[in-house]
């Protein structure tokens, strides 16, 4: 659902009729009660208004959710999951809470890994880049149970050991090489019906690993790391996809204007 309302509702100012996402979603074998009940669920976390149009039901986007899909759309075609330019920066966020904060912990985890941190252990965590953690932590009131550091590391430093220890490496580059046994063919997804089927199943799976994946140094990556032609492919999907999908989803939404 996100990847459509990235792709196709963005930036528009529209509601989109609760007709339009069944039929687009059937090209996926997405049924009705599904797309309703996902449209429902969205609206409960302030991810999606109602608009009400006579009889009709549109939905449209919130600010939230208008902030959500422009770092995913910043994440998947402008920086990429290969980090080719780094510089050697690290930051390193240490933590230490009361037991009984465990909402407030699993929290923090959940921003500090979609923001491209691994764990040490013991509330340590690392990310390969010099980052801002204000916004992340904003809201989780933990003035005087941080401590953040930013600078490179020194010797004896194993940097690819210490890459593994705070990253599941296996994973990622497993995820990778399943992104590529279903693209990186002359025809990838025959039975599907059509271009924008493709289009929203492969841009789907891609946001899927770059919301993992932490955009580590291609440095200190084992060679032949999966992701460099995994990119690859995405942008010659991108391609080949784009156009037609975009057309036959003009063709397919009905909206109103919110704007």
């Amino acid at each position: 659902m996100l990847t459509y309302l990235g792709n196709y509702v963005l930036g528009r100012d529209i509601a989109v009729f609760s007709g339009s996402f069944i039929d687009t979603f059937a090209r996926l074998g997405v049924g009705e009660h599904a797309v309703r009940s996902t449209l429902t669920r969205m609206v409960g976390r302030g991810l999606l208004a109602r608009h009400r149009e006579g009889r009709r039901m549109h939905f449209g986007l919130t600010r939230r959710s208008a902030g959500i899909l422009h770092d995913g759309e910043d994440r998947v075609w402008r920086r990429g999951v290969l980090n080719t330019d780094w510089d050697g920066s690290w930051t390193v966020l240490a933590f230490s809470m009361p037991e009984s904060w465990q909402r407030v912990r699993h929290d923090l985890r959940a921003r500090l890994t979609w923001a491209g941190f691994g764990s040490l252990g013991n509330g340590t965590w690392i990310a390969p880049s010099r980052v801002d953690v204000r916004p992340i932590v904003a809201g989780l009131n933990l003035n005087g149970h941080l401590k953040v550091f930013a600078g490179p590391a020194e010797e004896p430093t194993d940097v690819p050991h210490m890459l593994r220890e705070a990253f599941d490496l296996d994973g990622l580059a497993a995820g990778h090489r399943a992104f590529l046994d279903r693209w990186d063919r002359p025809d990838p997804l025959p039975h599907a019906p059509d271009d924008l089927a493709r289009y929203l199943w492969m841009t789907t799976e891609w946001l899927q690993l770059v919301r993992t994946d932490p955009r580590l140094p291609v440095e200190h990556l084992p060679a032949g790391w999966p992701a460099v032609r995994g990119q690859q492919v995405l942008l010659e999907l991108r391609d080949r996809y784009e156009a037609t999908a975009r057309r036959l989803a003009d063709a397919a939404i009905e909206y109103v204007r919110t704007a």
